[in-house]
């Protein structure tokens, strides 16, 4: 008999082992899964993981659909780190693409060097004024940030698709809800000539770096880490809450609006209703996974963006739903929160404990 005990102190172990072992039980449910649809499991896999990243082409599109996930990934990780919880990026992305969008169509025909930085400047400021709603919800009405940040998504959305159904709207689009492509000075330049990896995977690394450095190097991050593990100790060392909130929703409003610009002045090249198929929420398994670690939500990036072509590529070949993606996902999630009890507790033979009790009574 096995009973669940309360470590003396957190497993390291434990800790970087268990987005492996989450890993690798959604591939043994995925195993299960192709084997109940028909399927058989080693060409699924192969169909899955490793035929979509078999081509140069192919590890470009992971790379491509592995930036908005850093970029994001990154940003929200920060947040949970102070115990922040922004669940809203997709929406801070979403008003980012729509601000670099509108600067693209304003300044059309205009082929001037400075075009692209004020993009990315004004997409990360959107995404930082998006994600300043929550922030003063929070901090001055004490408002729940997971709910108002998540429910700001829906508005950003709505917001989008009133724009391309109306006053962006190309004239000449044959009435399809989208705007004017953009012009060539409005688009991100292409990393490899042949793939759709475009610049927006240099500010995305750049992110990793500067995260890495803010958490480790400065008192900034120093204080919002002691905040997320420790709040009591950081109320009695005088740190603010506040500003470890703002801090928080600031920056990863500011990089999920960098994704948005890496978006439409990339792989999309104009607005349309849709310019995210839920590259923010992904973040929040992607931080998860990376163990809220800079370097981590990079590598948990790549494996998400698998996911996403992968899924892509079963869709194709093996006629799968859509929904594959989301079910994969859901997977790693659902495991990843059960492989972390085991951070702060352990099975413990319950015969074994009693005597221990026992002995230690007498």
């Amino acid at each position: 008999m096995l009973r669940l005990e309360s470590r003396p102190q957190p497993s390291r172990t434990m800790m970087f082992a268990s987005p492996l072992l989450a890993a690798l039980a959604m591939l043994v449910t995925g195993s299960l899964l192709f084997t109940l649809l028909g399927h058989d499991p080693l060409h699924a896999f192969h169909v899955y993981f490793i035929k979509p990243v078999s081509s140069a082409y192919g590890a470009g599109e992971l790379l491509l659909k592995a930036t908005p996930l850093t970029l994001c990934g990154v940003g929200l990780a920060l947040g949970f780190r102070a115990s922040v919880f922004n669940i809203g990026a997709d929406g801070q992305l979403t008003m980012g693409a729509i601000a670099a969008g509108g600067v693209a169509l304003f300044f059309r025909g205009i082929d001037a060097w400075w075009l692209l930085p004020l993009m990315v400047a004004a997409g990360a400021a959107a995404g930082m004024l998006w994600a300043a709603v929550p922030a003063v919800l929070r901090t001055r009405f004490n408002t729940n940030e997971i709910l108002t940040s998540l429910m700001l998504v829906y508005v950003a959305h709505l917001f989008l698709g009133y724009l391309v159904h109306g006053p962006l709207r190309d004239p000449e689009g044959f009435n399809f809800p989208q705007s004017r492509m953009f012009h060539d000075a409005a688009m991100l330049p292409l990393m490899v000539e042949g793939l759709r990896t475009n610049a927006a995977l240099l500010l995305a690394l750049l992110s990793v770096a500067g995260a890495w450095f803010f958490c480790s190097r400065t008192f900034a991050g120093y204080r919002m880490q002691v905040s997320g593990q420790a709040p009591h100790a950081a109320n009695y060392a005088g740190f603010s809450e506040k500003k470890n909130v703002w801090l928080a929703f600031l920056l990863s409003g500011a990089l999920a609006g960098i994704a948005g610009v890496g978006e439409v002045a990339g792989p999309i090249g104009q607005l349309q209703p849709s310019v995210s198929p839920g590259y923010g929420f992904a973040a929040i398994i992607v931080a998860y996974v990376g163990r809220l670690h800079p370097l981590g939500v990079l590598l948990s990036a790549l494996l998400m963006s698998l996911l996403y072509i992968g899924g892509e590529s079963a869709q194709m070949e093996m006629q799968l739903p859509s929904a594959i993606t989301g079910l994969f996902q859901g997977l790693l999630l659902f495991y990843l929160l059960a492989a972390d009890l085991f951070i702060h507790y352990r099975f413990k033979p319950a015969a074994r404990a009693d005597s221990a009790a026992g002995i230690a009574g007498h």
